[in-house]
């Protein structure tokens, strides 16, 4: 492909710009230079070019890169149906809300929809309120991108995740919140002119000297949120047991595995532990759930949200899942490694590039970096195949949008592999999947692909939630295989 002359830029370019401008109030995406390039060469691949045409091809990659760093329309939490009717979780939540409201005298004018999902019974679906008209205040507070992403997605403030502040800013000064979009405030600075973004207004909790100037890391909220971009209720210790704040893909996972009570399952990268649970939930607590991972206080995550929703069938270990298959076929330990041909089903839940995460409004990752997880994920594969059983499932996912991670994996796969299959997902609310792999049309329509960028044009119009929430995602990818 020629090269543009810099500062050029094709005419149908510029139109997929003005439209994401219509509907966007943050820039694009930040990367390194290469790592936008790679993408795009990822999105304009020939087979896509072939089935779309060069025009059309521009234009997703375009939204995509708008998208990413924009929230969700919503706010999904997936409900514990083991332990209570939805209907009955659905009430008890929006008698919470409305308490969280009358505490916030700001937020009187606000009222909480709580939609069910039409296909998946145990989801409900918030609607978030933004962007809504705030006005900047000259007193600001710098925060790092993943904590300003956090606070559009209804999160305060907490003071780990604060960079810089004003010189003499006070418990209870009304600040501006901005994030920093390249990485570049430094921790302590009373000013930051670098590239940041308004996120909203909130109240001080602590002094300045208290969040910089003591012996150990200040630990709390920092900021409370009054007036954000994005209003999306706080969930911190609402219905803890009950309510569990998942985005939407990753619930669609669990049922896709399909867990039955009394198997025996495999979460091969488990942490946080939010499809661990789900899986268990799933099975009504009957079986087991054995979820691995390397740090140990990752584990210690993966306990505590199991005992929080009451499920005793999860065992969690500290252990590399890439030797966690054992030569021995009688042994008998409880604990990892396992024998070949151990479970029922295995989800691999794999460690990836993550640029499928929303809202992201900037990563300082290389190419280098992002090009790194593909021989970790073949690695994983190996074990996940030798430690299913004949007849079992495995499901692989991602929460990113390469070629190399997603679909490139799955014709890997089943070329190494000649015991799988690919197999139909139920439920099936994505997209299917990206050419550029070699795989059929058939292949590609049995894999699921979340695709945000084929649906921004309907995220902020006046389409019903439920009916636009399917696409309105973060980017995501399942692949279901049968081991024959």
């Amino acid at each position: 492909m020629p090269k543009q002359e810099e500062g050029s830029m094709p005419e149908q370019n510029t139109e997929v710009l003005l439209e994401a401008a219509e509907m966007s109030i943050f820039p694009r995406i930040s990367l390194k230079p290469e790592v936008t390039e790679y993408l795009k060469s990822v999105f304009l691949n020939k087979e896509v070019l072939a089935a779309v045409g060069h025009q059309e091809a521009d234009c997703r990659f375009q939204k995509l890169l708008t998208c990413l760093s924009h929230p969700p329309s919503y706010t999904c939490v997936r409900i514990s149906t083991h332990l209570a009717p939805l209907e009955e979780i659905r009430h008890k939540l929006g008698e919470e809300l409305k308490k969280q409201q009358m505490c916030s005298s700001s937020a009187q004018d606000v009222s909480v929809q709580i939609l069910p999902h039409p296909r998946i019974t145990d989801v409900l679906l918030l609607p978030v309120d933004g962007p809504r008209a705030v006005e900047q205040l000259s007193s600001e507070v710098v925060v790092g991108a993943q904590c300003g992403s956090a606070v559009l997605r209804g999160a305060h403030v907490f003071a780990p995740g604060i960079l810089a502040s004003s010189k003499y800013m006070k418990a209870g000064d009304v600040v501006s919140v901005f994030s920093d979009l390249e990485g570049r405030c430094t921790r302590g600075m009373t000013s930051f002119q670098g590239k940041k973004v308004f996120v909203g207004n909130g109240v001080a909790e602590m002094d300045r000297s208290s969040i910089f100037c003591t012996d150990e890391p200040a630990r709390g909220v920092g900021v409370r949120m009054v007036e954000p971009l994005y209003r999306s209720p706080s969930f911190d210790g609402v219905l803890p047991s009950l309510a569990f704040l998942q985005n939407l893909p990753s619930v669609v996972v669990g049922h896709v595995l399909g867990p039955r009570p009394g198997e025996r399952i495999l979460d091969m990268c488990a942490a946080p532990g939010g499809k661990t649970c789900h899986i268990a939930a799933l099975m009504k607590d009957q079986g087991e759930v054995v979820a691995l991972d390397r740090i140990r206080n990752k584990i210690d995550r993966i306990r505590q949200n199991a005992q929080m929703l009451h499920l005793h069938s999860v065992k969690a270990y500290c252990f590399n899942s890439t030797q966690a298959v054992s030569g021995d076929f009688a042994q008998e330990n409880e604990g990892p490694p396992f024998p070949p041909e151990s479970f029922d089903r295995v989800l691999l839940d794999a460690p990836c590039s993550g640029l499928g995460q929303r809202p992201n409004m900037g990563s300082t990752w290389s190419l280098k970096e992002i090009c790194s997880y593909p021989p970790l994920q073949r690695k994983l594969f190996h074990a996940a195949v030798r430690l299913l059983k004949k007849g079992g499932v495995l499901v692989y996912s991602t929460c990113t949008v390469t070629l190399a991670e997603n679909e490139e994996q799955v014709a890997w796969a089943l070329e190494t592999f000649p015991c799988l299959t690919l197999q139909p997902q139920e439920p099936h609310i994505g997209a299917e999947g990206m050419p550029g792999a070699r795989l059929s049309p058939e292949q590609l329509r049995l894999l699921q692909r979340f695709s945000p960028e084929l649906s921004w044009d309907q995220a902020e119009t006046t389409t019903p939630l439920q009916c636009r929430a399917d696409g309105d995602t973060i980017g995501f990818f399942i692949a279901k295989f049968l081991k024959n």
